[in-house]
């Protein structure tokens, strides 16, 4: 799996706590990110060059791309390209989303570059559900769980001002459209009201991730189905394309000493 830095662990701790006898191997693109404010294309580049070095040198039976920008921009692309089964976060994300509603007023919450890409509105609309939505990007929110300040002045400050269409619209299931948002809960539920259900795609998107292994098939190899359930306990192992020291500091605050042993990614300068 792989993320522009450290959204992208939400899904990671998700997934371990699920599938605690599979092996996971997690690329955070800390030398790149932020995505959101990347043209797409770029940001396709990114994810090709990412999935190609997982598939290529790590043989990884499936792949997640626990990004949603990175998921607007390659996700087609990249189950076109690639011999393996490949789980976004948008879809279900949404699912859970138009699940979570009682009034149909909903919103979503992304970066500039997932907003952009339409890729939401597209999903939402898919679902067939009689829903309004609201969308609003974030720009900004990204950059402050990367540099570990999540719930602090500045935060509440720029999250009043960005997420004020969706409380105008008067929303009752809000979706963190980006990996890194889950961090900000706490603040963000204190500016939206904690009557506002905040929908994270990381549990969602681990059960679909469970559900294609434990189909099993030529794609996502048998020699796996049902290994969550055996005694193998999975190896995990984490790499950046940044400071990995920054990257072992603050992911094991966001997710645990299991990034204790991060390394840098092959192409890291």
């Amino acid at each position: 799996m792989f993320d522009s830095g450290f959204g992208g662990l939400t899904v990671a701790r998700a997934l371990i706590d699920l599938l605690p006898g599979e092996d996971l191997v997690y690329v955070g693109d800390t030398g790149r990110y932020p995505y959101g404010p990347r043209s797409l294309d770029e940001v396709a580049g990114f994810a090709r060059q990412i999935a190609g070095y997982l598939v290529r040198d790590h043989d990884v039976k499936l792949l997640v791309v626990a990004c949603n920008t990175a998921t607007a921009a390659a996700l087609d692309t990249l189950r076109a390209e690639l011999p393996v089964p490949i789980v976004g976060v948008i879809e279900p994300g949404v699912r859970s989303l138009v699940r979570a509603t009682e009034t149909g007023r909903v919103g979503v919450i992304g970066t500039v570059g997932t907003v952009r890409s339409g890729a939401y509105q597209r999903a939402v609309a898919a679902t067939g559900a009689d829903v309004d939505l609201t969308i609003a990007a974030c720009p900004g929110f990204v950059e402050f769980v990367e540099r570990g300040e999540t719930h602090t002045d500045q935060v509440l400050v720029l999250a009043e001002r960005l997420l004020a269409p969706v409380i105008d619209a008067k929303v009752d299931a809000l979706l963190l459209g980006c990996t890194h948002y889950p961090f900000l809960a706490r603040a963000l539920s204190d500016v939206v009201g904690r009557e506002v259900v905040l929908v994270s795609s990381a549990d969602e998107t681990a059960f679909e991730v469970r559900a294609l292994i434990a189909g099993g098939g030529p794609d996502v190899g048998t020699a796996a189905v049902g290994r969550h359930e055996t005694d193998h306990v999975g190896t995990h192992r984490f790499i950046s394309s940044g400071d990995v020291h920054h990257f072992r500091e603050l992911g094991a605050r966001l997710l645990g000493p299991e990034l204790a042993s991060a390394e840098p990614a092959p192409w890291a300068d």
